[in-house]
């Protein structure tokens, strides 16, 4: 969908000015251009930890594994808008680099290709907003966050005198902000390529966040904006005293038992890139998703509470419910029209955690897709994925 791919070129913009002070500026200029690139794009897709900064958190001193359930066959196709797609070939043209199928939480089908592996850690682009949702719910659950009707101003005092200003976490969290904010990474004017150039100053992103000004009544337009995250990200850090990155290890690195070291890309003051910068594996994307399918609880405790959740998978106003030509969006979490209870992360160039309630399943696909912006591509398409998942669902019900 079109607001989702514009979330890339923020995170586009981060890697591609961000080296400019992290590396010799030949390098990264080579790197910067080159980023996108067909022949390339894998690579630097499986190795952002050499485009810039980051902050590590640290495989969890008791990991969790999957066990290895029935292997199971992929359909040999699918239906998409009337036209049967071979599997196959969906899967190649959308430069597939790792598909996940976790059915009855047993692994029933894991593949690589294009060079990765089970201890490749991929770039999440948007995938880490859902992340970031979790870990506002831990700290609303302990009270470090008292209530999300409380306003972002009141935890980040710098955004008092900006359009977040009085607007409530909860708006912010349903991409509801009211912020007026074009990302547009083809107008040299838009707010996207004015944040980009800040950012390769080495400007702070909080002070980004304090020049967007309202464009809408809080709480009644649905409209995508990436710094609605980092926003999140802002609240979280202020109100745990904690980094984003220490915050997820303790909180849910650790108790998830990540198997693999993980990194988040980190601006100039050393700040995450909350609205898409999360590194891991494949399986250790996929404990996310086994978490909100079990409501929460991980071996009889509770990780995020289940109330949190069932907030969070919801579309509770009318300007956020899904439609047939569209999704509907919850605390950081896209929502199809589905009699499911589907719920995805999505992050552009083909990333994805779908959960299916239905049939106990969570999928992960990470790709590289170099034509994902292309609208008229059909691989590109969130919907065709959708149709993709939900036939691996039947298949596993049979």
């Amino acid at each position: 969908m079109a607001i989702a791919r514009n979330s890339v070129l923020i995170g586009a913009t981060v890697l591609l000015i961000g080296g400019f002070w992290a590396f010799p500026k030949v390098q990264s200029l080579y790197r910067a251009v080159h980023l996108f690139d067909a022949d390339r794009i894998v690579e630097n897709f499986r190795s952002a930890d050499q485009l810039g900064a980051i902050s590590t958190m640290s495989a969890s001193a008791q990991p969790r594994l999957y066990t290895q359930g029935t292997t199971i066959e992929l359909p040999e196709d699918f239906l998409f808008a009337g036209e049967l797609l071979n599997t196959e070939q969906f899967l190649a043209d959308s430069w597939t680099t790792g598909l996940l199928v976790i059915q009855n939480d047993q692994i029933v089908y894991e593949a690589y290709t294009l060079g990765h592996s089970e201890s490749t850690r991929s770039i999440s682009w948007s995938m880490a907003k859902s992340f970031i949702s979790a870990m506002v719910g831990i700290a609303v659950d302990e009270g470090s966050i008292a209530s999300i009707e409380q306003t972002v101003d009141t935890y980040a005092p710098e955004l008092k005198g900006s359009g977040y200003e009085g607007v409530r976490i909860k708006d912010v969290l349903q991409m509801s902000s009211g912020i007026d904010f074009n990302e547009d990474y083809a107008d040299f004017t838009s707010d996207i390529n004015r944040w980009g150039r800040g950012f390769a100053l080495g400007s702070p992103q909080d002070d980004f966040a304090a020049t967007l000004t309202r464009g809408h009544e809080p709480g009644t337009v649905n409209h995508y904006v990436s710094i609605d995250t980092h926003v999140l990200s802002m609240v979280l850090s202020r109100a745990t005293g904690q980094s984003v990155t220490d915050y997820m290890q303790e909180k849910l690195y650790e108790p998830l038992g990540m198997e693999y070291d993980g990194y988040w890309i980190v601006d100039g003051d050393g700040t995450e890139m909350a609205l898409g910068g999360l590194n891991l594996t494949l399986r250790d994307f996929a404990k996310l998703g086994s978490l909100y399918l079990h409501q929460g609880v991980l071996d009889g405790t509770e990780i995020v509470p289940a109330q949190w959740i069932a907030a969070s998978i919801v579309a509770d106003a009318p300007h956020l419910q899904p439609e047939q030509d569209d999704f509907g969006y919850g605390y950081q979490w896209w929502l199809p029209l589905s009699e499911d209870g589907e719920y995805m992360a999505m992050g552009v160039y083909g990333q994805y955690i779908y959960v299916n309630p239905a049939n106990n399943s969570v999928i992960v696909k990470v790709s590289a897709n170099p034509y994902y912006n292309d609208l008229d591509y059909v691989p590109s398409s969130d919907f065709s994925h959708l149709a993709f998942f939900r036939s691996m669902g039947a298949r596993e019900a049979d």
